[in-house]
């Protein structure tokens, strides 16, 4: 559910705003000079709407629209053709997105979430208040590429450019260009087209820049990180397992875990999802070793099924079980730091041979899912992680990039990379949803100008062609809110 205080929150906001707006425009003496003020700076407030409208980037505006016409007219060109196309794909998209949604649903399946590629995001609920700043910010700067498309493809066909502004719908941010509505009905479908589809064009282009400053980052930073040496510590959670004297701490290089070797957060997570998934790893130790270490215990079952055979209460004593030639089914309670310091990891007695030396492959007796996970952070003594793999994944923040200096941030890469990854997924979004044909959307306008350019002379009649774009976006309208309201139980009623 979405938390009580963020909605308290932005009700009692919108209605603080919309009741000061509501007093002073009741005001006899007051009326006249507010609205007057609202006129002047371009503002507007509705109930949970608020917008600023301004001319002062229309000189602007008209510079890049008159800038070399004949690469803008290719440009926007391009963009339609690519409109045209999302429109389709956005349906498509939207349509399996539906059935994945209902499929998990009736199956009750918690991985098929995160296998779709569309998923409504509410702040506070399926994205943490600490991404709330990238999330914004994204939003309003894929809004306002968004637009400035709208507005310079605008120019480009002769079509009078009134004004651009920002707006905050509930919570979200957005931007806005007016357009003289006349203009638009005069120019031909294919030029209105050029301008219909110029919003979704460029926010595909903002998004395959993204992934381009993403993927080309480690060369742009390289002159002050580098990277491939393991995976730097920039943050542990208080309530992480990681967290104590000897875990892990902001600044330690992670090289390896059990013995995969970690060079990037990539290898992290890959070693950390092997680890979950594959069976637990055991431990190399001689005859004598584990007869010295060893001490009389108590062999019981746990609920699970597993065994334990040492003191709930120990700290430092870990149950490990183990074969020899008579009896495949042996535990012994030992030291977890003295058996596993120095050695090989194994999964039988014959990985351990060496030397003819008597060795046994011990390996820890643990709850279902629970892993023992032997980190090394050099120069520190390793650290030996028990819990499940992805309580370490979800409270432990690393980053790729090393300074190359102290005096140098380790959370500026970590920044980048968030900001960049977050304008890749919403500027992508915003394209997709724009795409669509649904009421209020560009879609409308991108499906009534596509009709008009390549059914008018299959359907002779305006009304007919009207008809089957009401039928047409009726469904798609449709299509959209289903998927946002199931989206939205999914995420806050589940």
């Amino acid at each position: 559910m979405i938390p009580i205080p963020v909605v308290v929150c932005v009700l009692g906001g919108w209605c603080a705003i919309y009741l000061a707006d509501t007093l002073l425009k009741s005001s006899n003496s007051l009326k006249a000079s507010y609205e007057d003020w609202l006129l002047t700076y371009g503002l507007s407030i509705s109930p949970f709407h608020m917008r600023w409208q301004t001319a002062l980037f229309n000189r602007q505006f008209y510079n890049w629209g008159r800038w070399k016409p004949r690469f803008l007219y290719l440009w926007f060109s391009i963009g339609m053709v690519f409109g045209i196309v999302a429109m389709f794909g956005s349906v498509i998209l939207l349509g399996k997105t539906l059935m994945q949604t209902l499929t998990q649903m009736l199956t009750e399946a918690p991985k098929a979430q995160n296998d779709r590629m569309l998923q409504v995001v509410v702040p506070g609920v399926n994205l943490p208040v600490s991404q709330l700043t990238y999330f914004f910010s994204a939003i309003l700067i894929s809004g306002v590429i968004h637009e400035v498309g709208h507005g310079v493809a605008a120019i480009r066909e002769q079509v009078r450019f009134n004004g651009f502004g920002i707006f905050i719908f509930i919570v979200y941010p957005g931007a806005f260009v007016d357009l003289f509505t006349t203009h638009l009905q005069l120019i031909s479908p294919v030029q209105q087209l050029r301008i219909f589809c110029a919003g979704v064009w460029h926010n595909f282009v903002l998004g395959v820049a993204s992934f381009m400053g993403l993927f080309l980052l480690p060369a742009i930073l390289f002159p002050f990180y580098y990277t491939g040496v393991g995976a730097l510590v920039t943050e542990v959670a208080e309530d992480s397992p990681a967290n104590g004297p000897r875990g892990l701490f902001v600044g330690d290089l992670v090289t390896n875990l059990q013995d995969c070797p970690v060079y990037s957060v990539e290898d992290w997570n890959s070693c950390l999802g092997d680890i979950s998934e594959k069976s637990q790893v055991g431990y190399c130790i001689s005859a004598a070793t584990l007869q010295q270490l060893s001490f009389p215990a108590r062999v019981y079952r746990r609920l699970d099924g597993t065994v334990e055979c040492c003191s709930n209460n120990s700290l430092t004593d870990i149950c490990f079980s183990y074969s020899n030639n008579l009896d495949s089914h042996l535990y012994a309670c030992l030291p977890a730091r003295k058996v596993i310091e120095a050695s090989k990891v194994c999964r039988t007695n014959m990985d351990c041979q060496k030397d003819f030396v008597p060795s046994f492959c011990v390996t820890p007796s643990l709850e279902n899912q629970t892993r023992l996970i032997r980190v090394k952070h050099p120069p520190h003594i390793d650290m030996l992680y028990v819990g499940h793999p992805m309580h370490l994944q979800y409270t432990v923040s690393l980053s790729s990039f090393v300074p190359r200096q102290n005096f140098l941030s380790i959370d500026l890469p970590v920044v980048i990379e968030t900001f960049c990854k977050y304008l890749i997924s919403l500027s992508g979004a915003l394209a997709v949803i724009n795409a669509v044909p649904c009421f209020a959307l560009d879609g409308q306008w991108i499906l009534n100008s596509f009709l008009e350019a390549t059914l008018s002379s299959l359907i002779v009649e305006k009304q007919n062609r009207e008809l089957v774009g009401f039928l047409i976006l009726l469904a798609g309208s449709a299509l959209l809110a289903a998927n946002v309201a199931l989206g939205l139980w999914m995420v806050t009623a589940r």
